[in-house]
């Protein structure tokens, strides 16, 4: 299967083939899947997920895009805004740790990097709707906690940036080294915590 210029396109059996996708990548992670299994998940020929999705790149891509939109929502709905910084940042830091230290988000990393000399328009679609999505996500309620005075921020975007590289601590290099994948309770709180105590050491609000 070769990348298409033209991309993908829809059609009536579209969601169809994006729900088998889903399921199947999931379960099976990105080298694991074959388009047999995809197509067989999905109720659809081969030929039927091929017109849509001419390249497995190509499906894994607009998968992992609606997923990580779907894990941004539900974080969204879940998490409660209004409570204080810190088990705001806790909850997000410990949903990040999860996703990438998934079978399907670091399987959506991986390809991502390794792809994206030779097809530059996925590792842009890979950075949007991962990297991209979740400094834009952090960064609105880091905005709507400076405007109540909770936080102090000279500069949004890049303390965004920073709150997501304290998640990666330690377990992402263990993650892109094949060394650990499952980590404890007791790994996930030292770098959860540990990320939201530097990150307000540096932007909590003066006591009043």
């Amino acid at each position: 299967m070769n990348v298409s210029a033209q991309g993908v396109r829809k059609g009536r059996k579209f969601d169809q083939v994006l729900a088998g996708a889903r399921e199947v990548f999931l379960a099976q992670g990105y080298d694991g899947a074959s388009v047999d299994e995809i197509a067989r998940a999905a109720g659809v020929s081969k030929a039927t997920l091929y017109s849509y999705f001419p390249d497995k790149r190509e499906l894994f891509f607009e998968v992992a895009r609606l997923e990580c939109l779907r894990q941004a929502d539900a974080a969204g709905q879940e998490i409660d805004t209004d409570a204080p910084p810190a088990q705001v940042l806790e909850a997000a830091a410990r949903r990040i740790i999860a996703f990438y230290s998934s079978d399907f988000g670091w399987g959506m990393f991986r390809i991502a990097v390794a792809e994206s000399a030779r097809f530059p328009q996925l590792g842009r679609r890979f950075y949007d709707s991962g990297p991209e999505l979740a400094r834009v996500r952090i960064g609105a309620y880091l905005r709507e906690a400076v405007a109540r005075g909770a936080l102090v921020i000279d500069d949004i975007d890049l303390a965004a940036d920073q709150f997501v590289q304290l998640c990666h601590a330690d377990l992402m290099d263990r993650v892109a080294f094949g060394l650990q994948r499952d980590f404890t309770p007791a790994q996930v709180d030292r770098v959860a915590r540990g990320a939201v105590r530097m990150f307000l050491a540096c932007h909590a609000a003066p006591a009043r």
